[in-house]
């Protein structure tokens, strides 16, 4: 029987209102689950548990699911490792319906989980009967992705990259780095991304994605591919964790993948370091950025890409500061590179981040603008300062000073994002 607060038996309308009172939703937090690095299949999760209880469940990095209050909690006991039927007793007590309803309900969350987490070519939408969310529109506490530029240097004289913003006049430290990936951890962001410039200049680029990893982060590293070419160098990337690598080359004819970047022999240095990584365990893809250089040829490109093995390509071009004439020539590239990538089974990505330009991959397959993308991705530049997305000249707050929700809730940020919606 219920019972009141000095053991005396609780009154009718408190017994009442017990029973119909909501659960409280769970506390705000961040969850991860790696399967063993013995498992058969592999995969990855991370839940964040957003204000009033709802939760953001991220697949591999690459699903998202935003989830209602009771599906969060069992995403929540899924990653903690509960059975059915410490579920089904939880479930059951907050929520007040049967251990057996509770049962079957975990058990069909778990396997939807499991299949999507396993399987490459399934819809969320379709599988799961679920309401489809367009990419990047719900308000969320964090963004899915951070782009960590650590420096803007683009080869060992340190030469600045020619798009990065001249003010930047320090690079943070290896300590203020880690500072940083545990902030991220702490408000909920899942997946980073490290780029610059050229980021395997910076000789403690292991240490932070080995920290990282440790916190549970999803890594990626955006690289010209020239560093990868000596292999005790990339196993000690693959050894720290890292999980994708994304590769930019401008052509597979040496000449002119040469000219677009500036520097003769780097082509073979890129492409021996390509080779290197496409035989490591590791998911890559290559970033091919159509240019009037390229265009001409960037299907054979395409084509030079599957043949080497490279299971994933990014394309993207400089659309808008391009002349109409130019421009349209651009578009006519990319739609034949976009088809040719479809022929030969290539999956094509638009989500990763890019070198600090006016490129941005994500226009073309989503039909968004970079407007919309700023709604969950962040860019950090190298003195941590913070961008709603890489080419922003917006700083909204520097992660080393400012308070997290006075970054995420700027009034610019704000008014970006409400002018992509």
């Amino acid at each position: 029987m219920p019972v009141g607060t000095k053991g005396e038996p609780m009154p009718l309308l408190e017994k009442l209102k017990s029973w119909f009172t909501p659960a409280r939703p769970l506390s705000r937090e961040m969850l991860h689950y790696q399967t063993p690095p013995d498992a058969a299949q592999q995969y990855r999760l991370h839940l964040r548990v957003e204000e009033g209880g709802r939760g953001l469940l991220v697949i591999n990095a690459a699903t998202i699911l935003h989830l209602n209050q009771t599906a969060t909690e069992y995403a929540r006991l899924l990653i903690q490792g509960a059975d059915d039927e410490e579920a089904a007793r939880t479930v059951a007590r907050r929520y007040r319906v049967s251990r057996a309803q509770a049962r079957a309900d975990y058990r069909r969350l778990r396997d939807h989980i499991f299949t999507l987490a396993t399987s490459t070519d399934l819809c969320p939408v379709t599988y799961l009967e679920l309401e489809r969310v367009e990419p990047f529109s719900a308000g969320t506490s964090a963004p899915y992705r951070v782009d960590l530029a650590l420096t803007y240097r683009i080869d060992e004289a340190g030469a600045l990259d020619p798009e990065a913003r001249r003010r930047v006049d320090r690079e943070l430290t290896t300590e203020e780095w880690r500072q940083i990936l545990q902030l991220l951890w702490e408000v909920g962001v899942p997946h980073v991304c490290f780029t610059g410039g050229e980021p395997t200049l910076r000789e403690d680029l292991v240490e932070l994605i080995r920290h990282a990893e440790a916190l549970g982060q999803v890594t990626g590293l955006l690289t010209d591919g020239r560093r990868l070419r000596e292999a005790e160098y990339l196993e000690k990337l693959l050894l720290a964790g890292l999980d994708h690598l994304q590769i930019t080359l401008a052509s597979h004819r040496p000449k002119v993948h040469d000219g677009i970047v500036g520097r003769a022999g780097a082509w073979q240095e890129t492409e021996a370091g390509l080779r290197n990584a496409l035989a490591g365990d590791i998911y890559i893809v290559v970033h091919l950025v159509v240019t009037p250089a390229n265009a001409d040829s960037v299907v054979e490109t395409v084509a030079y890409l599957a043949e080497s093995g490279v299971p994933a390509v990014a394309l993207s071009s400089p659309l808008r500061v391009a002349s109409e004439e130019e421009r349209l020539r651009l578009q006519s590239a990319l739609e034949e590179a976009q088809n040719a990538a479809h022929e030969r089974g290539l999956t094509l990505v638009w989500d990763l981040a890019a070198p600090y330009s006016h490129v941005n991959p994500m226009e073309m397959e989503a039909a968004l603008a970079p407007e919309q993308v700023i709604c969950q991705h962040l860019y950090i530049e190298p003195d941590g300062d913070v961008l709603p997305a890489q080419g922003y000249n917006v700083v909204l707050g520097n992660l080393l000073r400012d308070p997290w929700e006075a970054i995420w809730d700027h009034p610019e940020r704000k008014r970006l994002v409400a002018f992509s919606s």
